[in-house]
Order: C-alpha cells, then structure tokens, then sequence
C-alpha cells in the first residue's frame, strides 16, 4: 500500500467513514439532483418548457441555496451539507464556479478517491452527510 492509500472515501479529509459528516454517497446525490432538476422543470412552466429556462433555473437554484442553506433544497431533503473542505461556509464565488461546472456535466461525472466531482475540487467543497 501507498502512502496515499486509504480506507474509505473521505479519509484523506478527516471525515468519518459514516454517519453525519461522512462523505455523501452517490445514491443520496442523485436523489439530491433529481429534486433540484424536477423543481427547476416545474419552475421552466411558466416559461413554456424551455430547455435554457430548465437549466438557468436550475443553476440559480444552486447559486441561491448552496451558501444560504448549505445546500440546495434537494441536499437538504436528503441530508447533505456543503462545506469548504476542512470546514467552514462555502461563501458566494464557490457555488457560483460549482454550479458553471456542474451544468457542464462532465466535471461532476469525474470523481477522485474521496468520491468529490472535479466541479467540487474546483470550488475546493465537498458534499458531506449532515445526518
């Protein structure tokens, strides 16, 4: 084993490997990410449906929520928090260049060993369970 080896996602962090404060896991992400898009779909009726009115309703969504609830309403639904990595509140520019990155796609599709999207590398945040 190396010396960056470890034992589960999260540990190079120093979050635990379950529980409130580990790591959320893809299951609750995608969950998470259906309820953000549904609410943004929902939203985009009053603008007939319109694919750029989907999408920039979803990122204000995610610009908007991320650094007042610590999440976007699905996060807190299924309870995820987002912090700066070592701690802390997120502030205004990280879900600003999270959010660019995710609507992207690709960034967030690509995962490290601690299971954080290159979107959440970029804003230096990870998605932690909050219960």
């Amino acid at each position: 084993m190396t010396s960056d080896s470890q034992s589960y996602p999260g540990e190079r962090l120093g979050v635990p490997e379950s529980g409130p404060g580990s790591i959320g896991r893809l299951g609750r992400r995608v969950g998470a990410l259906f309820v953000d898009y549904g609410a943004a779909y929902l939203i985009s009726g009053f603008f007939a449906w319109d694919p750029l009115a989907i999408l920039a309703i979803f990122a204000l969504i995610q610009i908007a929520f991320l650094p007042t609830l610590q999440g976007s309403p699905g996060h807190r639904i299924f309870g995820l928090t987002l912090q700066r990595v070592g701690g802390g509140w997120v502030g205004v520019w990280r879900p600003i260049i999270r959010t660019l990155l995710l609507i992207i796609v690709i960034p967030a599709v690509i995962w490290d060993a601690d299971q954080r999207g290159l979107h959440d590398k970029a804003a230096g945040t990870v998605l932690l369970r909050s219960r």
